[in-house]
Formats: C-alpha cells, structure tokens, sequence
C-alpha cells in the first residue's frame, strides 16, 4: 500500500479540543513551559529506549548515543526538537497524540471555571504535556518512528491543534521523534539561539541526556562544517551531592519528573549505604492532583537501576496513604532486568519500602513542628489521604 493511501484525517478527542482551546488561553502567560514539556517528553522516550536495549541491544542499530537535539530557523519562523529515543508507530502516535489516556479527565473538565487563573493551576496538576506546543505554534508536525521498525514504517502527523490532526505512513531513516513548531507570528523570540539556550539552562539543565544546539559563532568566522555543542549539565540530578544542587534545580527536577506546574511543597535527598545500597529524593507536592481518589489513577515513584530507567509509577516502595509522593528510587541492589512481579516478591524492596515510608513520615513530622503553615497547607491538600495510614498499617500487621 503507498504512503499516500494510507494517509487519514481524524478528530481529536472531544476532552483534547476543550484541553486545547482552555490551554493555550490560560497558560498563555507561562508561554515558554512548552519547552521544558516537549524536552521533558524527549528525555522519557530516551529513558525507555535505554530501558527496551537491556533486553534487546540490536534495538540501537548502530545508534547508541542517546541525546535531545534542538535546531531552529528564524527565517521559516519553527523551532524543531528531536530525540533518537523510543520513537512511535501509527497506533502509538493515534493514542498519544489524539486522546488523553489519563484517567478522570471529565471531572477534571467539569472542574475548570472560565477564571483563567484558576484553570492554570488546575491545568499544571493535570500536566501539560505535548499539548502545551499549542500555546506558541500555530501548526505542529511530528516525525517518528520507533525502535525495531523498518524505514519505510516512519509516521507523520499534522495538526492546528483545532478539531482535527492528519496521519500518514512516511519514509523515515532514523528511529526517534521530531516535533517541528511552526511558530505564530508573534512567538519569533523561540526561533532564536540566545533565547533557547537559556531556555534550556532554566528548566532543563538536570535532564541526564545531553541537549544538543548548532554551535554559536559570534564575531567569528562561520566554520565550513556546522558545530554542535551540549548546552545543559547532562547529568542526574540525584547522584549529585546534596550541597551542589541549588533549591530551584531541585524545583525544575520535580517538575520534570511529575509534569506538575507548581513547586513541590518539600522534598527528601538521601544516599543510603550498608546492608543497601540506594538513592532516594521524594517529593512532597503543593496540591493534590485532580485523581488522586481515583483507583486506576497513575501512582508511584520512578525506579531507576544504576542510574538506568527501569519503570515508572513503581508503587512498591510506598504504602496506599502516601500515594501523592512523587519522586526517585535509585538502587544497585536491584539486577537490571527486574520486572514488577519480581517487585513484589523481592525482600529487598519491603527494607526500602519502610525505610522511605519512615522518610516520608519523618519528614512530615519536622514540617508539623518547624513550619506549622506549611504542614497546615500540607494538611488541607492530603490529610484526608494521610488518614487512610493507621487503618492499612494495622491491617498489614
């Protein structure tokens, strides 16, 4: 079948075109979060290739390097970023890029109020997402496709991000993602060099792959071929020592990790050493997110191995009544290949999950007594779920 047949127009989601319209009016004035979204999701599909390549090295093929690269030409006005991570197929980029799969969307639809301000913030704790390019571009095409799949398997998709978007088959050489922004008129400030890489300083210096711009030669001769140089630090954030990392790099963090749009509350740096090895840094958020009673709602901490991704939402490590912490686990007590049913069986993670529900609670107690406003704040948005501890402790005696 040509490329040409296999091209289809289909409509969003009805909760995609109302999250699309609220979004680019509410979050308008917080335009350049778009950035650390679209860099956020890069850094997630090159975590998973790393992941899918554990048990299947022939996945790389060839390319092994994983990294963000950001390009931009001001005169077309578009701004493009790509990554050679998982990449997706037509039934992923259908289900990614025209629904939202999370749960309780119509109650959080029934919850926004017309008050821009209001919405924001209830947007932030739904997360933004892909969705957020919208906000500065006035049509967004994505080039993917995904690891194991043959060239001529490549998927474009097209949108305006009004009622409909196009699909079709396309040619593609290299695994991974493209999204192209072609800029609104007015957004010309994201087609430029200087602006992006303090962009990305700002908000993404803690990804762990590097993020890649042309190369800025001021004042010098042009090179006869094109330079490349990494503008963010490009490492983990949490294996770094407590002192080196500054409030808001542990701020930017918790946003990566949780799409969250405000700050996190508090949170927990700890390296443990002895009879485990692991590192830890939980968050504590500011507001409850708009699922949080729901049962099939996403949960969990990340798992890393050795600094490798292993799984999201990995809810072993703590127990139901603090299902609103977010964050890291970071073990060399765990082998590579470990999988949730190992998970649940492995005497290992039962030291680790009383361990870090002893940090959580720890640390709620020195908010209690050190900053009764903030416990107070704490206590509004999550007491009703802290209540839920005794009842689960004492049947799991």
């Amino acid at each position: 079948m040509s490329s040409t047949a296999q091209k289809e127009t289909l409509g969003f989601q009805t909760e995609v075109k109302q999250l699309l319209h609220l979004m680019i009016h509410s979050l308008y004035s917080n335009k350049e979060i778009f950035l650390r979204e679209l860099i956020s999701n890069a850094s997630d599909a090159a975590d998973k290739m790393r992941f899918a390549a554990l048990a299947d090295g022939d996945l790389y093929d060839g390319d092994s390097e994983l990294a963000i690269r950001l390009n931009f030409d001001a005169e077309a006005n578009t701004l493009t970023i790509s990554d050679n991570g998982i990449g997706m197929n037509r039934d992923d980029v259908i289900e990614h890029l025209g629904t939202i799969a999370k749960s309780g969307t119509a109650d959080f639809l029934q919850n926004l109020t017309g008050d821009q301000q209001k919405d924001s913030q209830l947007i932030g704790q739904f997360g933004v997402g892909f969705y957020s390019s919208f906000i500065v571009a006035k049509e967004v095409e994505v080039l993917t496709r995904k690891a194991g799949s043959s060239a001529s398997e490549g998927v474009h998709w097209r949108s305006a991000g009004e009622g409909e978007f196009t699909i079709e088959t396309v040619e593609l050489a290299q695994r991974g993602t493209s999204i192209i922004l072609h800029l609104k008129d007015d957004e010309k400030e994201f087609a430029d060099a200087f602006r992006l890489r303090n962009l990305v300083r700002k908000y993404s210096d803690h990804i762990s792959i590097p993020v890649i711009m042309p190369k800025q030669h001021m004042g010098e001769e042009e090179p006869t071929e094109p330079e490349e140089e990494t503008v963010n630090a490009a490492t983990s954030l949490w294996t770094r020592s407590r002192s080196d990392i500054k409030d808001d790099e542990y701020q930017e963090f918790y946003k990566h990790i949780s799409h969250d749009f405000q700050d996190a509350l508090s949170w927990s740096h700890n390296k443990v050493e002895g009879k485990l090895d692991y590192t830890s840094l939980l968050y504590l958020p500011s507001k409850a997110p708009f699922d949080l009673w729901q049962r099939e709602a996403n949960r969990g901490l990340k798992l890393y191995v050795q600094r490798v991704f292993i799984m999201d939402e990995t809810e072993q490590f703590l127990p139901t009544y603090l299902r609103f912490m977010k964050g890291i686990v970071d073990s060399n007590d765990l082998s590579l290949n470990v999988s949730r049913e190992i998970l649940q069986k492995d005497p290992v993670i039962d030291s680790m999950r009383s361990a870090l529900t002893k940090r959580v609670l720890d640390m709620l107690e020195k908010m209690a007594k050190k900053d009764a406003d903030k416990y107070a704040l704490f206590w509004q948005e999550f007491g009703q779920v802290l209540k839920e501890g005794p009842a689960e402790d004492f049947a799991n005696k």
